[in-house]
């Protein structure tokens, strides 16, 4: 009766802890926040002094015993006590304005599929210390799937394809169960990286992260464009050492991920190999849905039908289809149960 009466009154909530961004629904108010998944910390006192938004304007910019971490890695906890202190903040910042004598929320939240136990407990372990009176998890590309409405629960193949920063969760999915999948730690950042290397090898530029980003997100592609896309690229010269502009279009961009991209693409392609050709009939007729950050990046379904011969489908506003998956079950989590995994700190 009390469990009840407290899962009325509480504001249960589902997470995508993501790599790059950390988003958050809340049963009955949708999807609240989407802020980056870095942490500012002051390194001679140990205290947090910003979190999300305000800790990712630091990035590249701060005095050197202030620094902006990142507490994921690969989709998994790389730093557990300010994982821990990230969560909180999200969590205090859903239920501010609410009655203070509320009960503590449950929790669902996404991990990328096949993480190791150790890992699991980790992130139940962070959420629990961060105020959660319960704690669910469920697989990224079940989440990704049903934030895309995609029927999982028939008896019949269908396959996500969730492109984040840090990792990229293949699926082949029948019956609420993941049937084939590959889960590569090459998503987002990784390309990241490769304009990176990409501009010092070829430019001898040095170049930050966050600009990376913008360069991808601005031409970054997979496939030639119709229309040529250019953006100034800035950083330092390595030989000078002084600041450097130099103009590029989208080839260079494409020539620089090409390799990540290529990773990508021959994981579908695996994927669907290993499958029962039941199912493979069945993403024949209906399509390989892309969801994540990643699905935005242009050309990349066209590269996945040109290796695969089969249609793809962008996901209706990809960057959120996990987190929107994890508010579909905490909004019908009594029959919606099978898809979470079981917990690791039952046992």
């Amino acid at each position: 009766m009390f469990g009840r009466v407290f899962s009325i009154l509480s504001s249960d909530i589902g997470i995508d802890l993501g790599t790059a961004n950390t988003l958050v629904y809340v049963r009955g108010r949708g999807v609240v926040s989407n802020e980056p998944s870095v942490v500012a910390i002051n390194q001679k006192t140990k205290q947090v002094l910003a979190i999300g938004d305000e800790a990712k304007k630091m990035v590249g910019r701060t005095p050197a015993h202030i620094v902006a971490v990142r507490p994921l890695s690969d989709g998994v906890i790389s730093d557990f006590e300010v994982t821990e202190q990230m969560l909180k903040y999200f969590i205090q910042k859903t239920n501010s304005g609410r009655w203070s004598l509320s009960p503590r929320p449950r929790v669902i939240i996404g991990v990328p599929y096949g993480v190791t136990e150790v890992e699991r407990r980790a992130v139940e372990e962070a959420v629990k210390n961060a105020g959660a009176r319960e704690v669910y998890l469920i697989e990224e590309p079940i989440a990704a799937a049903i934030g895309a409405r995609i029927p999982i629960q028939e008896a019949s193949g269908n396959m996500i394809v969730d492109i984040g920063g840090g990792t990229c969760e293949v699926a082949m999915i029948s019956l609420g169960g993941v049937v084939a999948s590959r889960s590569l730690r090459i998503a987002g950042d990784e390309m990241n990286d490769d304009i990176v290397n990409f501009a010092r090898d070829k430019f001898n530029m040095d170049l930050g992260l966050k600009t990376a980003e913008e360069i991808k997100i601005a031409i970054g592609s997979a496939t030639e464009l119709q229309e040529v896309l250019t953006y100034p690229m800035r950083g330092r010269d390595l030989v000078s050492g002084l600041p450097k502009e130099i103009v590029i279009d989208d080839a260079v961009v494409r020539a620089a991920i090409a390799r990540s991209v290529k990773s990508i693409v021959d994981a579908v392609k695996t994927t669907i190999e290993e499958a029962p050709p039941e199912l493979v009939a069945d993403i024949l007729e209906r399509g390989i849905f892309l969801a994540g950050g990643g699905a935005l990046l242009r050309g990349l379904d066209l590269a996945i039908n040109h290796a695969t011969q089969t249609k793809v489908i962008i996901a209706d506003d990809p960057l959120t289809c996990v987190v929107r998956g994890t508010g579909v079950v905490i909004e019908d989590i009594d029959n919606l149960r099978e898809v979470l995994l079981s917990s690791a700190l039952s046992g």
